[in-house]
C-alpha cells in the first residue's frame, strides 16, 4: 500500500489543480443561478473524463420541497442538478468526498480588490475570489484526488464516490436531493474550509422572520402613532439576552469559541415615507442551534423570548415569528468512529502534523449526511473567516496539503487491487 500511496501522491499535478481552481472560481455560480447549473455540468464532464461512472439528474423541485425533512431554501430557484460520480469496485462506496458548487452573492463590488470577485486573482501563493475558500478549493481537491488515482493507474478495491451538490448556502437542497436519490457511502468527508483542523460537529442555524406592528401617523403628530422601529428595540434586547443564556458554558469541542450559538439580525426593513410613523418592521436573522438540540425546542425558546419582550404596546400587539428559509439542524460524527483517526493519520503521514478536532458554529450539509446514516466530518482547504467576505481567498499550500491527505485517505479506505 505504501507503494500505491506514493504513486498516487506523485501523480497529483499541483499546477493543474491551481489552474482548475482558477477556472472554477471564474464561474459565477451564485446559489440558484444558471451558472450554478453550468458548473454542475462542467464537473460532471470532468469526473467522466476521470473514468468515474457519473449520475447527473435534474432535481424534481416540487417533489423535494414536499418531502418530510426538506431543509428549506432562501434563493429563488427554477432548476437544479445533482452530480454523483463513483469509481472502483462493487457495493456501497467506502468513502464519499463531498462539496457544493454554489457561492453566496458578492455584495458591494467596490469592496473587492480589482472590483471583479470572479477574476481568480493570484498573489504569491494565495488565490482570491468569491468561492475560492467556500468551497471551490475543496471541490477541486476532490477532483484532483480522482485524477491522480487515474493517472497513477491504480484500481480501487472498493468504490470511491464524489458528490457535487447545489444550494448548500441556502439550506442544503442539493445534499437532500442526493440522499433522496439513494446515493450513500460508508463514510464521507466534506471538504469545507477547516484551516487545517478536522471539524466533527456543526451547530445548526434556523432562519427566522419577525414582523413588528406599529401604528401609522403623520410625523408632525408622531404621538398619535406607534413607531414600529422603537418597539422593535426591546425585542432586540430580549434576543440578545437569550443569546447570552444559550452560550453559557460552551462545549470544549468548540475550542474556546465564546459564542458557538450566535443569534443575529441580518436584515431590517421599516417605513415607506420619511414623514410617516412606520407601522411595520420586518427583521430576518439566524438562530444558532446547540449540538444535539431538537430544532423545534430552539424555535420554541426563541418565540418565548420574543413574546416576553417588555413593552406595553407589544403585550396587545405581539410580534409575529415565522421560520422561512434554511433550517439547519446540528450534526456530528458519532463518538469513536474510525473516520476521525483515519483522517488524522492521513494528514500526519503526508504533512507531519496532527490536526486538531473542533466543532463549527455554523450549519452545513454534514447534518443531512449524518441524519442519513453516513458518518461525516469536515476537512478541507481554506479559512472560514475569509468566506462570504470581499476578502475571500485560499492559501494554495493548504490546497496542496489537503489534496495529498485526501488521496492517502481514499487509497486506505478503498484499498487497491
Amino acid at each position: 500500500m505504501h507503494d500505491v500511496e506514493a504513486r498516487v501522491l506523485n501523480a497529483i499535478d499541483a499546477a493543474e489543480t491551481v489552474n482548475l481552481l482558477a477556472e472554477t472560481v471564474r464561474v459565477p455560480s451564485i446559489t440558484g443561478t444558471d451558472a450554478e447549473s453550468d458548473l454542475q455540468h462542467r464537473f460532471a464532464r470532468l469526473l467522466t473524463e476521470a473514468d468515474l461512472d457519473v449520475d447527473v439528474w435534474k432535481l424534481d423541485l416540487p417533489d423535494l420541497t414536499s418531502r418530510a425533512g426538506f431543509p428549506g431554501s432562501e434563493a429563488p430557484r427554477t432548476e437544479g442538478y445533482g452530480v454523483v460520480a463513483v469509481s472502483g469496485g462493487e457495493g456501497v462506496p467506502a468513502l464519499a468526498l463531498q462539496g457544493h458548487v454554489d457561492v453566496v452573492p458578492t455584495g458591494d463590488l467596490a469592496k473587492w480588490a480589482g472590483s471583479d470577485p470572479f477574476a481568480a486573482r493570484i498573489t504569491g501563493d494565495t488565490l482570491h475570489g468569491r468561492g475560492a475558500c467556500d468551497m471551490k478549493a475543496g471541490l477541486v481537491a476532490n477532483l484532483a484526488v480522482v485524477r491522480a488515482i487515474k493517472r497513477a493507474g491504480v484500481r480501487l478495491a472498493r468504490p470511491l464516490a464524489v458528490h457535487c451538490v447545489v444550494s448548500e448556502e441556502d439550506g442544503g437542497l442539493g445534499a437532500f436531493a442526493t440522499l433522496a436519490r439513494g446515493h450513500t457511502a460508508e463514510a464521507a468527508v466534506i471538504t469545507e474550509p477547516t484551516s487545517g483542523n478536522v471539524i466533527t460537529a456543526n451547530a445548526g442555524a434556523l432562519t427566522f422572520r419577525l414582523e413588528i406592528a406599529g401604528a401609522a401617523a403623520h410625523g408632525a403628530t408622531r404621538y398619535e402613532g406607534v413607531n414600529a422601529i422603537e418597539v422593535f428595540w426591546p425585542v432586540f434586547e430580549a434576543i440578545r439576552r437569550l443569546e447570552a443564556r444559550r452560550n453559557q458554558d460552551p462545549p470544549a469541542l468548540f475550542d474556546g469559541n465564546p459564542m458557538p450559538y450566535p443569534i443575529e439580525i441580518g436584515t431590517v426593513r421599516s417605513g415607506d415615507w420619511a414623514s410617516t410613523v412606520p407601522d411595520l418592521l420586518v427583521a430576518e436573522g439566524r438562530l444558532g442551534v446547540k449540538l444535539d438540540e431538537d430544532p423545534a425546542l430552539a424555535r420554541a425558546e426563541f418565540e418565548e423570548a420574543v413574546a416576553g419582550a417588555a413593552h406595553p404596546w407589544l403585550r396587545a400587539n405581539p410580534p409575529a415569528v415565522s421560520w422561512p428559509g434554511g433550517q439547519f439542524a446540528s450534526g456530528r460524527l458519532p463518538a469513536g468512529h474510525a473516520l476521525l483517526d483515519e483522517v488524522n493519520r492521513a494528514v500526519s503521514d503526508t504533512s507531519g502534523r496532527t490536526p486538531r478536532q473542533t466543532a463549527a458554529p455554523y450549519g452545513s450539509d454534514l447534518r443531512l449526511y449524518a441524519a442519513g446514516g453516513i458518518p461525516t466530518l469536515h476537512y478541507g482547504p481554506g479559512d472560514v473567516r475569509f468566506a462570504h467576505a470581499p476578502r475571500e481567498q485560499v492559501d494554495l499550500a493548504e490546497l496542496r496539503e489537503v489534496t495529498r491527505s485526501l488521496a492517502v485517505l481514499a487509497i486506505r479506505r478503498c484499498g487497491a487491487l
